[in-house]
């Protein structure tokens, strides 16, 4: 992936938190430890849930293990780095680890994407195509599509992050973000392919979000067409329920991610910028097991049938 051969910069700074006043380190440290400590243990109730009841064996909870999989390993790519650099003022980072940092970053992020599209499709048969669900999400083809999401979140990084530390670093190595993010290590970057790298990163990113988020909301446009055409009131209920949370998942991941892209930008938009990459590292993850864990009346059951078997079996 790399050739140090063209680049001068060993190492890069973070300074994403430097323009905060540093009586807010603290603040900042405990909200974010408070949420990603939460994030963990709610992906990983949710997955030892799935894993425990066989009832949850069903393709809708392998891919939200999966999901959850994915997630956490989205947030250990680069939280716990952040969290230790708030408290710490030498915020430098390796010229390779910068690089590891991107391609994870972009891996687990496009993996997610993948991951939310498929759950859509899911819903789409199980509601549209009733009959022809075990057929369609058998466990074979389960297992295939998500092998598919996380090979394709894999080629995606390194189509993104490949080209990006290819190119020359000649100086300063200031990175005015608190991870190695896309936009201002590419900044950073010198010589006269900058402009096309960028040009052609970007445009893979947005392929890809795009897509998935084209496909995911495709699938619910035919979902709510399908639920509309129920008769009664109460199977129109029981229909959409069956996929409100993953719905909600969707407008979240997609439209934090989309601030990426439409962000002000500028050296005045510094701290709006630091606080706003916040919402699509730290606050997603937050709330995506949240609102699968209490939207879902199944999965809750899930879990207090678990956690009330686990309590009487310790008494006993």
């Amino acid at each position: 992936m790399l050739e140090s051969n063209y680049t001068s910069v060993s190492e890069f700074i973070f300074i994403g938190f430097s323009s905060f006043p540093q009586q807010l380190m603290s603040v900042f440290f405990t909200v974010f430890l408070l949420m990603y400590l939460s994030t963990l243990m709610s992906n990983m109730l949710i997955v030892a849930t799935i894993w425990s009841e066989r009832n949850l064996h069903t393709p809708m909870y392998l891919f939200l293990c999966a999901l959850s999989i994915s997630e956490t390993l989205y947030t250990l790519a680069f939280i716990p780095r952040m969290l230790a650099d708030l408290l710490s003022t030498h915020r430098s980072i390796a010229f390779l680890a910068c690089a590891i940092q991107m391609f994870l970053f972009f891996m687990f992020g496009f993996t997610h994407s993948l991951l939310l599209t498929i759950m859509g499709y899911d819903r789409y048969v199980a509601i549209c195509h009733p009959l022809r669900y075990n057929v369609l999400m058998s466990p074979r083809d389960c297992a295939c599509l998500v092998a598919a999401a996380w090979a394709g979140g894999s080629a995606g990084g390194l189509i993104v992050t490949t080209p990006i530390f290819r190119l020359p670093f000649c100086g300063p190595n200031q990175i005015q973000h608190f991870f190695c993010h896309l936009p201002p290590v590419l900044k950073l970057a010198c010589g006269s392919s900058v402009p096309a790298v960028t040009l052609g990163v970007g445009l893979v990113c947005m392929i890809i979000l795009l897509s998935c988020c084209f496909l995911a909301l495709l699938s619910y446009a035919f979902i709510v067409a399908a639920i509309l055409k129920i008769p009664s009131t109460k199977g129109r209920h029981k229909a959409f329920s069956t996929c409100a949370s993953h719905l909600t998942v969707v407008i979240v991941h997609f439209g934090f991610a989309s601030i990426i892209y439409l962000k002000p930008k500028g050296p005045q938009f510094q701290k709006g910028d630091t606080l706003m990459a916040t919402t699509y590292t730290v606050l997603t993850p937050f709330l995506s097991p949240i609102i699968f864990s209490l939207r879902n009346t199944e999965l809750k059951n899930a879990m207090k049938k678990a956690f009330l078997r686990k309590f009487y079996s310790s008494n006993n």
